[in-house]
């Protein structure tokens, strides 16, 4: 497990942020792809709409794919996805003697909070920018 430093977590936002951006997207992308192939199952005796549910599939499919590469992509540089809904982000770093998380949401310019590692994002606690960490 990589263990950040304030300093290089923050230098890995102008990678990180993009790659979360299309990872929010492509999540939401294939929550309403689903919804729209079970309406197309529904109303598949329609000749219309036959090949429909077929279709949107694949391309679910191929979200899916994307959604994984997107993951795999991000956690290669030692962060953890903790919610891709929300765009969450841990880095692993020190504060003092104790491992924490660093934790960066999507639409927060700055990495600005840290938790403990059996703390969720409801525990999360300001940095002091003074101190580094």
């Amino acid at each position: 497990m990589k263990v950040f430093r304030l300093e290089e977590a923050t230098a890995l936002l102008p990678l990180v942020r993009p790659l979360v951006a299309e990872l929010v997207e492509s999540r939401r992308d294939l929550a309403i792809g689903l919804l729209e192939i079970e309406a197309a199952v529904r109303m598949q005796s329609e000749p219309a709409t036959s090949g429909r549910a077929a279709t949107l599939s694949e391309r679910m499919r191929k979200v899916q794919q994307r959604i994984i590469e997107l993951l795999e992509k991000i956690q290669s540089n030692g962060c953890v996805v903790k919610d891709i809904d929300l765009g969450l982000v841990d880095f692993p770093a020190m504060r003092g003697d104790r491992l924490v998380n660093l934790c960066w949401k999507l639409d927060e310019p700055a990495i600005s909070f840290w938790h403990g590692m059996d703390e969720g994002f409801a525990a999360r606690k300001p940095l002091k920018r003074s101190t580094g960490r």
